[in-house]
């Protein structure tokens, strides 16, 4: 009984740390925004300690910052913090695109097939998503395609990396592009083009699709960094396009 009680108590920390992720990436839960541990308790019906122990997950993947006397808070990214995740991301996908060519194995081959075959689903998906502006699908499947991209090179530690980064550039990007009237502008859609050069294995061709992911992201941060759109205030931005279904919104 003990060990099941462990494992339950486990899943609902994750569980309450996967719910207050996608509150903050669907920008219900903005920047800045203070609750304490006794709040989020309260609001989802549970005891402090999953809550407590989701939250400080949570702020070592950076998206909280916790105070001991005022409780937990959203972390505020700067663009300055978004410039340093798009250099960090195009470090470690050198890294990636290296291990693409590296020699495999038939079975490795055969395996490496099988999991471009899902890459691509979530691509074509990601793809459609950013074409038609509909941010809320967008960072799913973006969020997944990524982290299926990097598992390809069989390191876990870089495929973690990549997706703790992709989720920090999100919850930086979200309230900003929700207020973007041209947010289709700005939304990456060569998910698809990466995937067929990663399957032809066309070194040329993948270069060029990451050096246009990279410098589409800088562009976005040079807007940014001149005032257009400004940075949005606490209380700005609209509700989720799908409206606010899921987890109540934590008290302030």
């Amino acid at each position: 009984m003990r060990a099941s009680g462990a494992v339950t108590r486990s899943t609902l920390r994750q569980q309450i740390a996967d719910a207050l992720r996608d509150e903050v990436l669907a920008g219900r839960l903005q920047p800045g925004r203070e609750f304490t541990v006794k709040q989020i308790a309260e609001q989802y019906g549970v005891s402090a300690t999953p809550v407590r122990e989701a939250l400080f997950d949570l702020s070592a993947q950076g998206l909280l910052e916790s105070d001991q006397h005022r409780g937990f808070r959203v972390y505020e990214f700067t663009v300055a913090d978004y410039r340093a995740m798009v250099e960090a991301r195009t470090l470690v996908m050198d890294g990636v695109i290296r291990g693409v060519f590296q020699e495999q194995s038939p079975a490795q081959q055969t395996a490496y097939r099988d999991a471009l075959v899902s890459v691509r689903r979530r691509a074509e998906e990601a793809a459609r998503a950013a074409r038609g502006g509909d941010l809320d699908i967008l960072i799913g499947y973006d969020l997944r395609f990524w982290r299926e991209l990097g598992a390809l090179v069989g390191n876990s530690y870089i495929s973690d990396f990549l997706h703790r980064l992709r989720v920090q550039a999100w919850v930086f990007a979200v309230p900003y592009l929700r207020g973007d009237a041209d947010v289709r502008d700005w939304l990456w859609n060569g998910h698809a083009e990466l995937v067929t050069a990663i399957t032809h294995r066309d070194r040329d061709a993948l270069r060029v699709v990451i050096d246009d992911y990279n410098g589409h992201a800088l562009s976005w941060a040079d807007r940014l960094a001149s005032g257009d759109p400004a940075r949005p205030g606490p209380g700005t931005q609209p509700p989720a396009a799908g409206g606010t279904g899921g987890p109540a919104r934590a008290k302030s």
